[in-house]
């Protein structure tokens, strides 16, 4: 308001407003974008229109969004993803893709779905894109405050039921957060699951989005406590790239990252199409080995077949 008063903008309400009857002075805030007066300087969306509404023509787009409610979606969003983490002996191992999806539209193939909190501890996320990155620098800045004030850095277990407490109240609205935590704290390896409703839940291995289904079935036969780091990240490549190829939402690169009591160590983003054409070159491959295998096979029969009839 002060920023208002130096700039000398006043904020003109229209007389033909149904809110102008309204006893409060900010009742003009709750009007759709149509009934803002035009002479406004913070208008800055629409074009100028004429000031009579009793002879303007109802446009398409005017009636659309007359019929919609402040809080409908024109369409209903569906979003995709595949992100996972898992605990072994040396470390936490986050995975996730690249492809950010609006129902059948790819919006930004490079998008960043693993985010460092601090040193010992990454988030994976899938949901509202939007909503997210909101949620990740809210928790960076509760976590950065809880190590200011007490010296030291909350656990994995701690973050998670912060972020649930700070979530729960926004349960049943259109925030769509989900959020798995994997990091290293004094307990060691940890691996937590937030939901947008304050859900809360922790495990061994947590695999969330639409291409999950087929990552933990990757997850569930390969995965052990006893594990090597190579064997590690060669289980999270293989899971993610298995659910992005038969999820149509998931696809285009795989970010990994590896926590251990030293920190987080990001491995270089790979391309999930040069793995494809790898995985196609090594089934030629048992193809052609099966070939022959099965060619050698004939010949040795054949042979024996014809030593049998020189003895009869």
């Amino acid at each position: 308001m002060a920023l208002q008063d130096v700039c000398d903008f006043l904020e003109i309400l229209d007389d033909s407003s149904p809110c102008t009857s309204l006893a409060n002075e900010m009742g003009y805030m709750w009007r759709t974008p149509f009934e803002f007066d035009r002479d406004s300087p913070f208008h800055f969306l629409f074009p100028p229109q004429q000031n009579s509404r009793k002879h303007k023509t109802p446009t398409v787009l005017s009636s659309t969004l007359s019929c919609l409610s402040p809080h409908q979606q024109p369409f209903q969003l569906s979003h995709g993803t595949t992100t996972l983490g898992f605990i072994f002996q040396d470390g936490v191992i986050a995975a996730a893709d690249t492809r950010a999806s609006c129902k059948g539209l790819i919006c930004c193939p490079i998008s960043q779905k693993i985010m460092p909190i601090h040193s010992h501890l990454v988030v994976n996320t899938s949901g509202s894109g939007a909503d997210c990155m909101l949620w990740e620098r809210i928790l960076t800045r509760e976590m950065r405050l809880y190590q200011l004030r007490h010296r030291r850095r909350l656990s994995v277990n701690g973050a998670a039921k912060l972020l649930s407490m700070m979530l729960h109240p926004f349960k049943g609205t259109n925030v769509c957060v989900a959020a798995t935590l994997c990091g290293w704290d004094r307990s060691g390896p940890r691996v937590c699951y937030v939901c947008s409703d304050g859900l809360q839940l922790k495990g061994e291995i947590i695999s969330v989005g639409s291409g999950s289904p087929y990552a933990y079935a990757v997850l569930d036969d390969g995965w052990r406590w006893g594990m090597t780091v190579d064997e590690a990240v060669g289980l999270a490549r293989e899971a993610v790239f298995r659910a992005t190829h038969w999820d149509a939402y998931s696809g285009n690169n795989v970010d990994l990252f590896h926590i251990t009591a030293h920190g987080c160590r990001r491995r270089d983003r790979e391309d999930l199409k040069e793995e494809y054409y790898r995985e196609r070159e090594r089934e030629k491959e048992k193809i052609k080995e099966r070939e022959k295998e099965r060619q050698k096979r004939e010949l040795v029969e054949g042979e024996g077949e014809i030593y049998s009839g020189h003895c009869g």
